[in-house]
């Protein structure tokens, strides 16, 4: 992991059109199509699946709007900034997340496929930011989303 590859901040909202609306008149960000999608996570240790909805920006510094979800202890809206984690691109998630698990993070969720290896995570750790994890294996196909 390296600071060069934060791609992005995320803010958990429980009003994701809203807060859209407000930073594109205010700072004005564009924003690619909203993705809602059912996804199968692994949440804090049990294998669930759940219905995400998020949009990312196409102005950079690229900012993910992610709906919360009511009850959920990982998709809650973060005190005082709203920042609820930075997002990086990793080359090597299992290493990643074993450096990361090293210096006391725990992994809140992690998006898979059924019997496939993690492709992205949610880290955590008291006094310390949310780091997400996105393998590089998804890069492309999120920027083609981005551009188009």
């Amino acid at each position: 992991m390296r600071a060069g590859d934060l791609y992005h901040v995320g803010i958990v909202t429980d009003d994701l059109d809203g807060v859209r609306d407000e930073m594109s008149e205010l700072l004005g960000y564009e924003w690619t199509q909203e993705v809602t999608a059912r996804t199968a996570v692994c949440l804090l240790g049990v294998d669930t699946a759940l219905d995400l909805r998020l949009v990312y920006s196409r102005t950079t510094p690229r900012v993910e709007l992610v709906a919360s979800l009511p009850g959920n202890p990982v998709w809650t809206p973060a005190g005082g900034s709203g920042v609820h984690h930075l997002g990086y691109w990793s080359d090597d998630l299992a290493a990643d997340r074993a450096e990361l698990e090293e210096r006391g993070f725990v992994a809140e969720a992690l998006g898979q496929e059924p019997g496939g290896p993690a492709m992205w995570g949610y880290f955590a750790r008291e006094g310390a930011p949310r780091i997400e994890l996105v393998s590089r294996a998804m890069q492309e196909y999120m920027e083609q989303s981005w551009r188009a």
